[in-house]
């Protein structure tokens, strides 16, 4: 019997794109062919997909780990490198989503239904797409920009209309098997049902699914016995039937106690309050059952529940209670707010908004956020300074350095964007697209200088910190240090 998983952590990545290509077309008889460098292809998106087929998270139990294509580099002579596959991961019917921080992000319902969990990195542009009037032969291209990594929760909450529960042994899985097609496993030992077992039942015009939970038992909503872990594939029912055994033989049981200690159960799991409830005296095939079942009726139905006597094991009273599960289930749907379609909502971007946002560390270090910018910094190889050079066009375009000034950032100041740490260098020349000199890979604008490097300057910090957390006294001191 295959193992029934509704509980995984899988750690997705998405691909990365391709880096773009820094090629020079060479033909005999055509010295100035121009830059011919193709750009890098986008990575592959993981993407989670509904399929009818799939009805456990097992393949995720033991496979946790789940990766998207990469995107291929580009190439010269024009060529352009091939988009990473999207990784499409197939996920039962009521797959619900969380954040590694308990976040929900996507419930999926329904055959079909796709979210992209990771998105892919985009491929780095080639010399020839950043070719222009100024900068005919760039002697650099973009790299690829990493794809998104996620650690998220899958969680299975069974899509069924009608939820049983009841104690261990109750009959739960012997009425499905009486009203539908499936053939649950069936003993007379407590905890016989391991997993929910799913059946569709069918009555006149009307069809419905139902679910049993494995026995519930007092303190399950706190761990204890296998309550606790399948209650969750009772929140998306329409209706809830207590199932309860009116010939056990246990010592301090009767049908009373039964309710209430499942109701409990169910109060103390939260969120369920508001289903209809109806009671199912089931095995009144044993003369004993059947006169405890009419003795206790009128006072489960004095609480103003709806109460049903029925033999699992001859069917008896089995067609009157599919009947009243057809109607609740069917006036359930009837209720439901039909959802609107879809509306494409635009937001403009806001006049006065840069896109970008800039804030002084407790260090002093200039941090510049934004999602634009962070992107910049990763396609960006500071193995050469052509490409830094770009770099500092355009962030001076989009006004980063205007903002460093505002901020109070002097020359020399450590700037931080991403992962990426520099010494501010404005320059009067920065953002207006300066024509190369020299050979390609190289800007004037980045020659070396007497200036301490960020990695200097950055040990420099560290190495001040220690020493100020060493200072036994508490006296504050001020080192000073030529900039």
């Amino acid at each position: 019997m295959a193992t029934f998983v509704d509980r995984v952590v899988l750690h997705v990545q998405a691909g990365n794109g391709g880096h773009g290509c820094a090629s020079i077309k060479r033909e005999k008889f055509k010295p100035l062919g121009g830059p011919d460098g193709g750009n890098g292809g986008h990575g592959g998106n993981v993407i989670l997909k509904v399929d009818p087929q799939v009805h456990t998270l097992l393949d995720f139990h033991f496979k946790q780990h789940a990766k998207g294509g990469n995107g291929q580099p580009g190439q010269g002579s024009y060529k352009d490198g091939a988009n990473g596959t999207d990784l499409v991961l197939l996920v039962p019917d009521g797959t619900v989503v969380h954040s590694s921080t308990g976040e929900v992000l996507v419930d999926l319902v329904g055959n079909g239904t796709e979210f992209v969990i990771a998105e892919g990195g985009r491929g780095g542009r080639g010399n020839e797409s950043l070719a222009n009037s100024k900068r005919k032969a760039p002697g650099f291209a973009e790299l690829g920009e990493p794809g998104e990594a996620h650690e998220v929760i899958l969680e299975l909450k069974s899509v069924a209309d009608v939820g049983l529960v009841g104690y261990p042994s109750a009959g739960k899985s012997s009425l499905i098997a009486a009203l539908s097609a499936a053939r649950p496993k069936i003993a007379d030992y407590p905890f016989t049902t391991l997993v929910p077992n799913l059946g569709v039942i069918r009555i006149d015009d009307k069809t419905f699914t139902m679910a049993d939970v494995p026995g519930l038992i007092p303190g399950a909503a706190q761990g204890k016995g296998l309550g606790l872990e399948f209650l969750r594939h009772i929140e998306r029912t329409a209706v809830l039937a207590h199932v309860i055994d009116c010939a056990t033989l246990e010592p301090g049981r009767d049908p009373l106690s039964d309710i209430d200690a499942l109701e409990h159960e169910l109060a103390e799991y939260g969120g369920l309050a508001d289903k209809p409830r109806l009671v199912v005296l089931n095995k009144i095939d044993v003369p004993e059952a059947r006169e405890l079942a009419d003795m206790v009726r009128p006072e489960i139905e004095a609480r103003g529940l709806r109460v049903f006597e029925i033999s699992a094991a001859t069917r008896e009273g089995t067609k009157e209670l599919t009947y009243a599960l057809g109607s609740i289930v069917a006036e359930h749907w009837a209720s439901q707010v039909t959802p609107e379609p879809t509306r494409i909502i635009l937001r403009p971007k806001a006049v006065d908004d840069t896109g970008f946002t800039v804030e002084v560390d407790e260090d002093g270090t200039f941090v510049v956020k934004g999602q634009r910018v962070q992107r910049w910094v990763l396609q960006t190889n500071f193995n050469n300074d052509e490409a830094i050079g770009f770099l500092a066009d355009r962030l001076a375009r989009i006004g980063v350095e205007d903002a460093l000034a505002k901020a109070g950032a002097k020359p020399g100041a450590p700037v931080r964007i991403g992962t990426r740490e520099f010494d501010w260098e404005p320059t009067v020349y920065a953002g207006m697209d300066v024509s190369p000199v020299g050979h390609r890979g190289t800007d004037v604008r980045m020659e070396q200088t007497d200036r301490k490097g960020a990695a200097a300057r950055k040990a420099e910090r560290n190495q001040r910190r220690v020493r100020a957390d060493d200072d036994t006294d508490g006296d504050f001191f001020v080192e000073e240090y030529e900039v």
